[in-house]
């Protein structure tokens, strides 16, 4: 039965399904993704489909293939694909690199991508670190167990057998892997299991320090940091080879059209078209996947050292040794795709149409189509006529509600990357920025935020801490100047860091702040000593507890405020106003003023908890009564 029109129109009015849906996101590759037509450039999505079979059949051990496409083409949504079909069978692991902050550590930074993305859930619902730590038990054992099995066990055989029980599993395991020469790979894997052990077996698979107390209850030894590249490089090999021995790894490598050059000279796209040179040479088993521009490929990597060598492997499965080109959509890709999307938006609110196009016209999405528009263009289009009411051109803001209809989305994204996105100091240093930038002038925990710097002198900070927020406490002639520095790594950095926030008088620091999740080391002798300096109550810093729920909503802001792209919003002008509006939004729903983590930074320092009775920590807290 078609439902009454006037129902569909309200609901038409309220939501708009093609609205922020311009770009698709790291989230959304990993999570719930877009309507997807699988017939669109299918060519290139089964490029890769192929090759996992050829390997699986014995016809290939190891594939390289490079798709190019102009922005806005589609090649996250191939991608999208790609992951979510290799996810509902049982032969392959996906493994995802999107973001490159340091490119003179690429082999550290592919480390953290592989580890986080073996974390991500695979065809069995957990884990995929748990799926390989299964198929390893299993061989050795001879058993046919599920992950779900192991799971639910470990905490009783750990139990009756201590800690001990999973040293002597790796032994039993270790001789059907004689190749891996890090036996405590294997190891940290088999703890993935224990739900009190996965976080710190991570930890330890992705090179970071774990406690001396947790290393010694797992029989790790902590990775040394002096030589982290060598070591990144020798793991990552390891774990990819332990992992190829079971299913075939699939390894993604997107977004590498920014502008950033490595030290030796070399752009994104070189340094990891050089990192799959190398890899592909070693990897027992697997498929390699590149997505650039066509600018990227012609005046990057065809000038790359060795750049013969390197094409050969980067387009391994093409006769002419070209990428695979994506195509522009014509008007039977518009019609499906649009119908798509609409499909999925109409049965999630329980409405069934007049006709599948609805409300828009087959003739003008065809006509739309002679142009041959890219994704972007056809998604973007369909949200400014969604209401039969285009927009004149440049498109104005979106509304306020608008705003809460990203807002939510975000949280959404933000909450499903959450285990990655606690290790990103940047990002989330930006999003606290933001949020104490959009507090200048308000009052908090007694204090007026009055404005925030960044460090000087820079050449003195390298870096290291992040800003100051300058505040005027009342019946005090002194501004309180707090030195603000989000520190989740361990090794080198926290101490470069915490020497920072203890000067100063270098630095113009009243108090320093530091942010982070993770204890320090025991080992780490040096930054511990410069810890207790600052939160000795003369110096009077703070060390402030990063906890997942606080951070949460400053991340999903911060996506709102800088995705103005995502929306279709381009001109200067209208970003400008776009921003404002979040900004607004921030301050009507008090995302800031009232979040714990940005009030707990501000206050004074206290002393009511203490991590191992060494450091005294401050804790967030939710506000009584905030609305």
């Amino acid at each position: 039965m078609i439902a009454n029109i006037s129902t569909i129109d309200e609901l038409i009015k309220k939501e708009n399904p093609f609205a922020g849906h311009l770009i698709v996101k790291p989230q959304q590759i990993w999570g719930k993704s877009f309507p997807d037509v699988p017939s669109i450039n299918a060519h290139a999505s089964n490029a890769v489909f192929d090759a996992v079979e050829k390997i699986i059949k014995g016809q290939r051990t190891t594939v390289g293939i490079t798709i190019t496409a102009e922005k806005g083409l589609g090649k996250s949504h191939i991608i999208s694909r790609i992951r979510h079909r290799l996810q509902a069978k049982d032969s392959s692991l996906f493994i995802y690199m999107g973001k490159y902050d340091n490119l003179n550590k690429i082999k550290y930074e592919f480390l953290q991508s592989v580890t986080s993305s073996l974390r991500a859930n695979g065809s069995q619902k957990v884990m995929q670190w748990q799926e390989i730590a299964t198929a390893l038990i299993n061989e050795a054992k001879q058993w046919n167990y599920t992950p779900q099995h192991y799971i639910s066990q470990y905490p009783l055989w750990l139990n009756k057998y201590s800690t001990k029980f999973v040293e002597q599993l790796t032994k039993l395991v270790q001789p059907i892997v004689p190749e891996i020469s890090n036996p405590y790979i294997v190891q940290a894997i088999l703890w993935t299991f224990s739900p009190a052990h996965v976080n710190y077996a991570n930890r330890w698979l992705s090179g970071l320090e774990i406690t001396q107390a947790e290393a010694e209850v797992m029989g790790l030894p902590n990775p040394k940091q002096e030589d982290i590249e060598t070591e990144s490089l020798r793991n990552v090999r390891q774990i990819l080879d332990i992992a190829s021995h079971y299913k075939i790894p699939v390894i993604c490598f997107d977004e590498l059209d920014n502008a950033d050059v490595a030290e030796n000279g070399l752009t994104t796209a070189q340094v990891i078209g050089s990192l799959v040179k190398d890899l592909y040479n070693n990897l027992k088993r697997g498929v390699f996947l590149l997505a650039m521009y066509p600018e990227t490929w012609n005046d990057q990597i065809r000038f790359l050292p060795q750049a013969e060598a390197a094409i050969d492997r980067l387009v391994s499965e093409q006769a002419d040794r070209q990428p695979i080109e994506l195509k522009y959509l014509n008007s039977d890709d518009i019609i499906a795709l649009v119908q798509k999307w609409l499909e999925d938006f109409y049965q999630e609110n329980q409405q069934n149409l007049p006709h599948p196009l609805y409300p828009f016209d087959e003739n003008k999405l065809r006509d739309f189509g002679k142009g041959k528009p890219t994704i972007r263009v056809v998604l973007n289009w369909c949200a400014e006529n969604f209401h039969n009411n285009p927009p004149p051109p440049p498109p104005p803001p979106p509304p306020r509600s608008q705003v809460e209809t990203y807002y939510q989305q975000e949280l959404a994204y933000v909450n499903e990357a959450m285990n990655e996105l606690l290790e990103d100091e940047a990002t989330i240093s930006n999003a606290l920025r933001l949020s104490i930038y959009s507090l200048i002038g308000e009052t908090v925990e007694g204090v007026t935020i009055e404005s925030l710097e960044e460090v000087e002198p820079s050449a003195a900070n390298n870096g290291f801490m992040d800003f100051k927020i300058i505040c005027k406490i009342p019946g005090k002639k002194k501004k309180e100047r707090i030195g603000v520095d989000v520190v989740q790594q361990d090794g080198a950095n926290v101490t470069a860091a915490l020497k920072r926030l203890i000067e100063y008088e270098t630095f113009n620091l009243t108090r320093g702040c530091l942010v982070r999740s993770n204890i320090i080391s025991s080992g780490a002798t040096v930054a511990k000593e410069k810890l207790r300096l600052l939160l000795d109550k003369k110096k009077g810093g703070k060390w402030v507890a990063l906890q997942s729920e606080d951070i949460l909503p400053l991340l999903a802001i911060l996506s709102v405020y800088w995705g103005s792209e995502d929306y279709g919003i381009t001109g200067e002008k209208e970003i400008i106003e776009f921003q404002d509006q979040v900004l607004d939004f921030m301050r009507d729903k008090k995302i800031a003023i009232n979040n714990p983590l940005v009030r707990e930074i501000i206050s004074p320092p206290s002393y009511e908890h203490w991590v191992d009775n060494e450091f005294p920590i401050a804790i967030p807290q939710p506000i009584a009564n905030a609305e």
